[in-house]
Parts: structure tokens; sequence; C-alpha cells
């Protein structure tokens, strides 16, 4: 079996520390420690939601904060979605949930150019709430624990999407905070 994490979308973007991860964990059958099977970030953004929507959803601000190589995306349940970066190619998901201003989930393929299948994909969701005079923006990435790979490359991708996702919420919070539109 090829390593699924090697040219993946996981190490798309490894620029921030990872602190944590959270949520149920996949015990492994060999007995090493149990690999997380969810990684959370958060982030407050002192812009309104409405503007924080904007960057999170629109294709010409995806590619500022997380798909530098470009994106498309039909913002409908069931809709496609895909993202590029030059250096890795191009990752194909499917949308689950869209609730304007509020959440956005989306299942993504951990390997290029093949659409989100059992034991290849993750779902990852972003949680919008007004908080103060700004947002708070809360993303979990859930189902590492299916990926039919082996308990060290799922920890390995554990670990780079906590970096990857820590990065690419700092980015999505400086443009939206920065935005005027």
């Amino acid at each position: 079996m090829t390593d699924p994490t090697a040219g993946s979308r996981a190490d798309a973007d490894s620029r921030a520390d990872a602190d944590s991860t959270a949520g149920a964990e996949a015990v492994t059958a060999s007995g090493m420690a149990p690999v997380p099977d969810r990684v959370e970030r958060e982030i407050y953004v002192p812009a309104p939601p409405d503007r924080v929507w904007r960057v999170l959803t629109a294709v010409e601000h995806i590619r500022s904060w997380y798909a530098f190589g470009g994106a498309e995306v039909e913002l409908r349940p069931g809709g496609a979605l895909r993202f590029r970066w030059d250096e890795h190619g191009e990752f194909h998901g499917v949308v689950d949930a869209v609730e304007p201003l509020r959440r956005l989930s989306f299942r993504l393929a951990l390997s290029p150019d093949v659409p989100p299948a059992k034991g290849g994909f993750t779902e990852v969701a972003f949680t919008l709430s007004a908080e103060d005079e700004g947002t708070r923006v809360r993303l979990a990435e859930s189902g590492i624990g299916a990926l039919d790979a082996s308990a060290a490359q799922r920890a390995r991708h554990a670990e780079y999407a906590g970096m990857a996702w820590a990065a690419a919420l700092e980015e999505l919070g400086a443009i939206a905070a920065a935005s005027h539109a």
C-alpha cells in the first residue's frame, strides 16, 4: 500500500505548530498509542460573520488562505469541490452541509485526483458563531481513524492536518479582519 499522506493534502501546509488533537481516538491493532480520530482548531476573528463566511466560501478568497493553486466550490449539499496546490495536486470533495453564516461541512479525499471514497477521506466542518464584535470559527477534521492506512500514517495525517489547519485559520482570520467587502 502506498503512503496516503505522502504528497497528500495533509502536508499541503505545515507552517504552524500543532498543539493538540481532540475527540475520539482509534485504537491500533498493534497496541501502539491510539491515533487521534479528530483534529480541532478554533480562532477568534475580529470581523462579522458575514465577512468571515465570504472569506471561507468564496473561491477567490480560498486560494489566499488554503488552496493556493485554486479552488472550485459548488456551495450546496451534494456539490463538488476541488482544492489545488501546485506541489500536491488537486483534491476532490463533496459538500455535505451549507448553513450560510453558520456552518459548512464537506468530505475531502486524502489523495489527489480521486473522489472521496470510503476509507479515503476525512470530514471537515467549519462552524461560525458571533462573539462580541467578531466571529468565533471552529474547525473539526474527523474520520482519521477510519482511513485505510497504517496507524503511523494516520498519526502523521493527524499531526500534519493540525499544523495545516492552524496556519489556514490564521490566514483566513487575517484576510477577513483586513477585508472591507
